[in-house]
């Protein structure tokens, strides 16, 4: 991959990279103080200091993550009563009683992934300055600063540059020639250049013809560099070799650290939860495969990426574990049910400071949201007649069924209507249709009406009769 850092981070991650690199050159400036100058010591002090300052939302993660623990049996309760229940009521039930759950441990869906998008930025921006630290540490920026002036004063540098890449197989993107030579980005690009030499690589530097004459001059500051890499006898600016087995210990360590970083924080979580619904859950099944995939390939990438990096990762994973063990001691102390009401609390507090009413009207307002009303015009008459008893006519005890009439009289017609409004059929559910519940009360009037008018026909009609 031809990637190449010009001197410092641009764009949405230049901020986040810029205090961290005032940092880490912090870092270096108080080791300094005691006579030293590694910096590998500066990259494990670095990684402990970032992950102290990320220690809040590590704790809030953690804390979601009990709750998604003990959240789990309810949550699995209601995916199965809908399990493969696709129709749109279904649906809107389904995540109606959902976030109703959510809302009764006073948290969201995306409660865990908030802080997880706020350190994202943070863990790419770190990355990029351990893989740049000349353009950060000034004491080392102006080491490789002091090399590439001398560089360009040999004739034909550039070219001598692009050659030496390709003859050493260097995995280093050229962009020397897009600057002029006088510019500042040129000599930035140069340094970038220079930052990604390992120690075989300087010794064969200097063996080319062309700049063998800077060994005298250069050779102090580049041994300061190479010293300043150094770690037990391995330099971070190397990449870990078959042919070198002491480097192989990185990738190893790597994957060990991460593996029992991956295994503790895990081992909560799955006390929590039945360990038959986790081996049920599809979603688990799949965490736990990339959890086992996930420090494997960080061993194969730090295969194929400077000491450095391996450094970092490893010094990540032994400060995750230890969070990992003080944050859970810290929340084994502490009552779930105290923490579900103090964030049940604050989630009101939050939607009231925003002017939403909350509380237990919330499943009321869902429950109604989802009732079907229907009839012939949208209103259920079945379900009206259970509810909503007949009122006695005034002016006589009218009985349908002791009252005769002739087949073609409209008295007859009449009361046909009137008895099909007491057996009319209740529609499919298929068929009826979703009504604003504001409509049922104007329906109501309107067949009662109706019912009325014709008992009040029939009656007239009797009457005549008997007359």
């Amino acid at each position: 991959m031809n990637i190449i850092f010009l001197t410092q981070v641009s764009g949405f991650l230049k901020p986040f990279a810029w205090v961290m690199g005032v940092i880490l050159d912090a870092i270096y400036k108080f080791v300094g103080l005691f006579g030293s100058h590694n910096i590998a010591l500066c990259i494990f002090l670095f990684t402990f200091v970032i992950k102290m300052l990320m220690l809040p939302l590590t704790i809030k993660q953690q804390k979601y993550t009990r709750l998604s623990s003990k959240m789990a049996p309810e949550l699995k309760k209601i995916q199965d009563k809908y399990k493969g229940k696709r129709d749109e009521e279904s649906m809107r039930r389904q995540n109606a009683e959902t976030q109703e759950l959510y809302s009764k441990y006073g948290t969201s869906p995306v409660g865990g992934c908030l802080p997880l998008l706020i350190s994202l930025p943070i863990m790419f921006a770190l990355y990029r300055v351990i893989y740049a630290i000349p353009a950060y540490v000034t004491e080392v920026g102006n080491w490789y600063g002091s090399i590439a002036d001398a560089i360009k004063g040999v004739s034909g540098h550039s070219d001598l540059i692009a050659s030496f890449i390709s003859d050493n197989g260097l995995n280093i993107a050229n962009s020397l020639s897009t600057y002029a030579a006088d510019s500042v980005e040129y000599k930035n690009s140069l340094i970038d250049i220079l930052a990604k030499f390992s120690t075989a690589n300087w010794q064969a530097f200097f063996e080319t013809t062309q700049f063998s004459g800077l060994r005298a001059s250069l050779q102090g500051t580049v041994d300061s560099i190479i010293n300043a890499h150094n770690l037990f006898g391995l330099s971070i600016l190397d990449t870990p070799s078959f042919k070198h087995i002491p480097s192989l210990v990185i990738p190893v360590l790597a994957v060990v650290t991460q593996m029992l970083q991956t295994r503790i924080s895990m081992a909560n979580s799955n006390a929590n939860q039945n360990q038959k619904a986790a081996d049920d859950n599809p979603m688990a099944n799949s965490m736990k495969s990339m959890n086992t995939i996930m420090p494997i390939m960080s061993g194969v990438f730090c295969l194929m990426l400077p000491i450095g990096v391996g450094v970092y990762w490893i010094a990540s994973a032994i400060f995750t574990i230890l969070q990992t063990i003080f944050i859970n001691n810290y929340l084994d102390k502490t009552d779930i049910d105290e923490m579900i009401e103090k964030n049940v609390e604050k989630a009101n507090k939050k939607k009231e400071s925003l002017g939403v009413s909350y509380g237990n009207q919330m499943a009321g307002v869902a429950r109604t949201a989802t009732k079907v009303y229907s009839t012939d015009d949208n209103f259920d008459n079945t379900a009206y007649k259970k509810n909503n008893k007949r009122k006695s006519v005034s002016g006589g005890d009218y009985k349908r069924s002791s009252v005769s009439y002739s087949a073609s009289s409209i008295a007859a017609n009449a009361n046909l209507l009137a008895r099909s409004l007491d057996v009319q059929p209740e529609k499919k559910p298929e068929e009826k249709k979703d009504v604003i519940p504001e409509n049922v009360t104007a329906v109501e009037e309107k067949i009662e009406n109706t019912e009325e008018t014709m008992t009040g026909t029939a009656d007239t009609i009797t009457e005549e009769k008997n007359d």
